[in-house]
């Protein structure tokens, strides 16, 4: 049963979000590298399947104006997982993630990395051949925004190493340009017709 809660009214209908205290302990930043290498292999495979999973939601879209809910739940799970995956490895939780592959639009609330995008009425069948085109601009201003995310994980980093704590600006900064980077994303996969936004913010 799917439990937790969709985006709010008004609310760009994919939500990416961090809960959890900003304290971590200083080992994480190399050891979290380390311990979340299973992870990786499958995010790594999983991406592989994402990216096959898009051919065949762009012809399921072309011919019946929408993508068939199972396969939207699963494309859902494995952002949703990939997401848990990159908190751990940016040291931005102690928590390990668990290996749950359980497909859902909607988050069940049983991660502090949560993910939910709900299911579309129907997709615009025009669209899927020129997404990629009219993300470009969103992309090239990501470009520059990963960059500065890049530069204050680097900063966070001998932050964690030194106090234990992450600086929350930070963390906020670095999860909203992941939230970013996964609209855009989402929107390439062809799961929602809803123009990416240009912001770092829900």
């Amino acid at each position: 049963m799917e439990t937790a809660a969709g985006p709010q009214s008004g609310a760009y209908p994919l939500q990416l979000d961090l809960s959890g205290p900003l304290t971590i302990e200083r080992w994480r930043v190399v050891g979290n590298l380390i311990l979340v290498i299973p992870h990786l292999i499958i995010a790594w495979a999983l991406q592989s399947l994402l990216e096959a999973l898009a051919v065949v939601a762009f012809i399921t879209i072309l011919f019946t104006g929408n993508i068939p809910r199972g396969l939207f739940k699963f494309m859902a799970m494995i952002l949703r997982y990939t997401w848990r995956v990159t908190t751990y490895l940016l040291f931005m939780r102690e928590s390990y993630p668990e290996f749950d592959f359980t497909p859902s639009e909607l988050d069940p609330g049983t991660d502090q990395a949560t993910f939910s995008i709900p299911y579309p009425d129907r997709l615009s069948r025009g669209l899927i051949f020129i997404k990629w085109l009219l993300v470009i601009p969103n992309l090239l201003v990501l470009c520059f925004v990963a960059l500065a995310a890049a530069v204050e994980l680097i900063i966070a980093w001998f932050a964690v190493l030194i106090t234990g704590e992450w600086p929350e600006g930070m963390r906020r900064f670095v999860v909203g340009t992941i939230r970013w980077g996964t609209r855009v994303r989402a929107y390439l996969y062809l799961m929602t017709d809803e123009y990416p936004p240009f912001r770092t913010q829900p």
